[in-house]
């Protein structure tokens, strides 16, 4: 009987399990729609206009673009964006993988600081000599309590500043781009200096007509652009999240759902063993008596 208990506490234990299992999967399921909404309607403005800046960026000068200037790299900036909770499947360690290889092999020589965007990637730098906290930032993890442009735009600000400032001289982003609900991508996507569009590194100034002037170009569009480039990898991080934890929910309440039924098969087995030990037992005892 004692073997029979021990199932059943197990079967009691995944059926709770599964419960929270299945509401997480729902509570995702409804996170993921408004996220998935919100870089869907984003990407395709954000691609344009980073494309448009790529076009820009070819016909200008050093002077005219700081942001665009090609330097010796010795400083760098790794954004690595993951969320702030787990139970969404390999999305957070995709990411941290990533900057590991960045920073083993093609980062190996550079001044590399990784800057973490979300808890899960600040825990596991926040011990090492590589991971750096902006002043006036705020938490890692403070970013998606409330993900708005705002916020990400303080970000983007201050790799802007640094980079014209000299103080960095290559700035990466590293994030999930959001394919469907159970399918992301790991992006590595530079970010400084900014890339020209190919094709257009030869093209002249005098193919484009500026309106406004160039200048205010430079000083309005570019920053605008790359603040968007920044919020984008966000939103697309955002809708990943829940698109994993959706997934990996679901495989786990399927997976319970499997276990359950064995466990409630072999109870079913062992009790009717159990049973079947009993009856015999009182035949025998009742043949004894008679003989």
């Amino acid at each position: 009987m004692a073997n029979l208990k021990e199932i059943k506490n197990r079967i009691t234990s995944i059926s709770s399990t599964m419960q929270i299992t299945s509401a997480m999967k729902m509570v995702s399921a409804a996170k993921l729609k408004r996220a998935q909404d919100a870089i869907t309607q984003m990407r395709p403005y954000a691609e344009k206009l980073q494309e448009i800046l790529g076009n820009l960026s070819a016909t200008l000068d050093l002077s005219e673009n700081a942001y665009s200037h090609q330097r010796e790299v010795k400083n760098a900036y790794i954004v690595a964006i993951t969320s702030n909770r787990g139970l969404c499947g390999g999305f957070n360690n995709n990411v941290i993988k990533q900057v590991n290889a960045l920073l083993k092999d093609e980062y190996a020589g550079y001044n590399t600081k990784v800057i973490s965007v979300g808890k899960k990637v600040n825990d596991a730098f926040k011990r090492s000599d590589k991971n750096y906290r902006p002043e006036g930032i705020g938490a890692a993890e403070d970013m998606f309590n409330d993900l708005t442009f705002e916020r990400s735009s303080q970000l983007a600000e201050f790799l802007m500043e640094e980079f014209a400032a000299g103080k960095v001289d290559k700035v990466v982003i590293i994030y999930n781009k959001f394919i469907n609900a159970a399918s992301q991508e790991i992006v590595t996507e530079q970010f400084l200096p900014i890339v020209p569009t190919q094709g257009e590194e030869n093209a002249s100034a005098g193919d484009y007509i500026y309106e406004p002037s160039k200048t205010e170009i430079v000083e309005d569009l570019i920053p605008k652009s790359l603040k968007t480039q920044l919020f984008k990898g966000l939103l697309d991080s955002h809708a990943s999240e829940h698109g994993a934890r959706m997934t990996a929910m679901h495989k786990a309440t399927d997976n319970a759902t499997e276990l359950k039924r064995t466990l409630t098969l072999e109870y079913n087995k062992a009790r009717q063993a159990a049973i079947t030990n009993e009856i015999l037992e009182i035949v025998g005892g009742a043949e004894a008596l008679n003989n």
